[in-house]
């Protein structure tokens, strides 16, 4: 029986441990790889899920804006074809440990961004998953850290989104990000 989900800001954040591509929300927020053409992973599900006009509009974008992939920290939207979103947004995690010591802000970008990109199209509530956390091996504990103080000082600069649901593959996940998350108060 999934747990109830936790909110924070409030209730603009929604902590939950679920399936992101079951998130009938505006947009789902992409953990994609470089290549923007799917891989494994939350990727992966997204674009098996979501069905060819997502992989389509991806391709499209690497031929108009992206011709060598996108970059960490950068986002793009897309269709959510078959998805319950409408839409959905693609950003690219840092791999932890090759980026100079920029890895944080990387992350960081990877949210303000795809804040500022729903933001710019009118959406007023996403999911997103932990980016990063998985192949790329950003330090789960680190990231909820990042993601919460990120998502404190971001969000409210766009009142129009009502929502931010971070969807946590698993309850192990999730109560990871709930032990080391700042949005109670508890870093310094």
């Amino acid at each position: 029986m999934p747990s109830e989900p936790i909110t924070y800001l409030a209730g603009r954040v929604c902590v939950l441990a679920g399936d992101l591509t079951e998130q009938a929300v505006d947009a789902i927020v992409n953990a994609a790889n470089s290549s923007l053409l799917g891989g494994g992973g939350v990727d992966g599900a997204i674009h098996r899920h979501g069905g060819p006009a997502i992989l389509q509009a991806c391709r499209n974008l690497r031929t108009s804006l992206w011709p060598n992939g996108l970059p960490a920290g950068q986002a793009v939207i897309t269709t959510g074809g078959d998805l319950p979103a409408r839409y959905v947004i693609h950003t690219v995690g840092p791999i932890y440990g090759r980026h100079g010591g920029h890895e944080a802000e990387l992350l960081a970008d990877c949210y303000r961004n795809a804040l500022a990109l729903a933001a710019g199209h009118g959406l007023r509530r996403l999911a997103i998953p932990a980016i990063a956390t998985g192949i790329y091996g950003y330090p789960a504990d680190e990231a909820a850290r990042i993601v919460s103080l990120t998502l404190c000082e971001t969000l409210p600069k766009h009142p129009e989104i009502e929502e931010i649901r971070l969807v946590f593959f698993s309850d192990e996940q999730r109560d990871i990000f709930l032990a080391h998350q700042c949005f109670a108060g508890n870093c310094r």
